[in-house]
């Protein structure tokens, strides 16, 4: 009774597989996890690496006052955030050099920084040059006809010295004994300017040359 019992028993135990099936079924096993690993959108996922978050917002740009910053007003000027309460003036070009001998800033620049980065803490190849900057809010002295920036531009009045140097002046200043000129147009050369035009003003950009005709009424 108890040896047909035992007989029982073992007659139930599943047999070992054969070698050549249990390779096979290992085989089917490895397929199944490379096809696993091969599944659409997780072998880009895994190449590409997590994705980096967009820089935050900084109040130094990658050049010190590059176009596009702002800087504060006083003493001391810093490049500051925009929105803040000490930004005053925006950049609207950045140049290397000296405003004289590079580039000529925007006709709506108000006024010139000229910019200097020294030592290992430099942020930029721009370490020596000069940015043209716009206030955020009035005055404009670089508008045409307020007296003022660093530049003459069409719309500028000027008054002129026995000297040959011009001096711009507000166009609606009525002070002053000088006599005025506006400068009504810009041209490449002399011979282009009007013929009723009264003093030519060397300006900068492609066209040097401002045609300007004397003011009366002042």
């Amino acid at each position: 009774m108890d040896e047909r019992v035992s007989s029982g028993a073992r007659s139930r135990r599943p047999a070992p597989l054969p070698a050549r099936v249990a390779l096979a079924v290992a085989a089917v096993v490895v397929a199944l996890l490379l096809a696993a690993c091969e599944a659409p959108g997780r072998t880009a996922t895994d190449d590409r690496g997590p994705v980096p978050a967009p820089p935050g917002p900084s109040p130094y740009g990658v050049v010190f006052l590059g176009p596009g910053d702002c800087s504060s007003r006083g003493p001391v000027i810093r490049e500051v955030f925009c929105r803040s309460e000490k930004a005053a003036a925006t950049v609207l070009a950045r140049h290397l050099g000296t405003p004289s001998s590079g580039p000529p800033c925007p006709d709506a620049t108000d006024f010139v920084l000229h910019v200097s980065e020294t030592g290992t803490g430099a942020r930029s190849r721009l370490t020596t040059g000069y940015a043209c900057m716009r206030n955020l809010e009035p005055p404009h002295p670089g508008d045409p006809g307020q007296g003022g920036g660093p530049l003459t531009v069409v719309g500028d009045c000027v008054t002129a010295s026995r000297a040959g140097e011009v001096t711009e002046t507000a166009c609606a200043d009525a002070g002053g004994r000088a006599p005025r000129y506006r400068v009504e147009s810009a041209v490449r050369r002399r011979a282009q300017c009007p013929d009723d035009t009264d003093l030519f003003v060397s300006l900068r950009g492609e066209k040097p040359v401002g045609c300007a005709r004397r003011s009366t009424g002042w």
